[in-house]
């Protein structure tokens, strides 16, 4: 993985309201438009993170947009310097995410999150915050929704309608599967919301989650009982 940039890299261990402030700083930098197109994307990694004794357990797993193989995948375990804050889930997880995807080979098109993007309160969840950092095409895709409103999109496979804060669009409220909850997509960084819908979609097979996040998950709680 691309090392930090030297003027974004920052301590994790931050009093709650100067993370705010930096949460402020960096959402600034975060670009919201596609850098690459979505058929160029061979494969895509799925983080999650789990906790168990202390310890949070990240996990990346790579998968081929194609056939949806896993290419490699890979961990770390870290203790958070946080407790949990609502809106600061990347302060906790951050390490051990970073450390994750340091180690995989090759490196992955494009990461999926299992969290937020921007619809986020300072619009810098865990997908924006790690990206950006990276400087690598990101998309939170959260089994919940942390801020926003939204109406009930169809039962099919592929309704979406739009997750709003006031009057900005924030995200997406994605069906992944007929009839299941769905989803909340939102940009990360360098992926805008439709590219980050297809993308979203084109990982989807049998399950609710995207293959990649589904993969991380299972994983994730795995290595944490271990």
């Amino acid at each position: 993985m691309s090392p930090l940039s030297s003027d974004l890299s920052h301590p994790w261990n931050l009093a709650q309201q100067d993370a705010i402030k930096l949460q402020h700083q960096l959402a600034r930098r975060v670009v919201r438009r596609s850098s690459l197109a979505p058929a160029n994307i061979a494969t895509v990694a799925g983080v999650d993170a789990s906790y168990r004794n202390g310890l949070a357990t990240a996990v990346a797993v790579v998968v081929s947009v194609r056939d949806m193989r896993t290419v490699d995948w890979a961990t770390s375990s870290k203790r958070p310097s946080l407790p949990y804050i609502s809106g600061l889930l990347c302060f906790r997880e951050g390490p051990a995410v970073l450390d994750a995807l340091a180690k995989l080979s090759p490196q992955p098109d494009l990461l999926i999150f299992d969290g937020q993007g921007i619809a986020h309160p300072r619009r810098f969840g865990l997908a924006s915050h790690i990206g950006l950092l990276l400087d690598k095409p990101s998309i939170g895709c959260a089994k919940t929704r942390l801020i926003g409103s939204f109406s009930e999109p169809g039962r099919k496979k592929g309704s979406y309608t739009h997750l709003k804060d006031h009057d900005e669009t924030i995200g997406a409220v994605v069906r992944t599967r007929d009839g299941v909850k769905p989803l909340y997509v939102s940009i990360g960084h360098r992926v805008d919301l439709l590219d980050s819908i297809r993308i979203v979609l084109q990982c989807c097979g049998r399950y609710r989650l995207p293959e990649p996040i589904r993969r991380a998950h299972q994983l994730a709680r795995e290595k944490a009982r271990s």
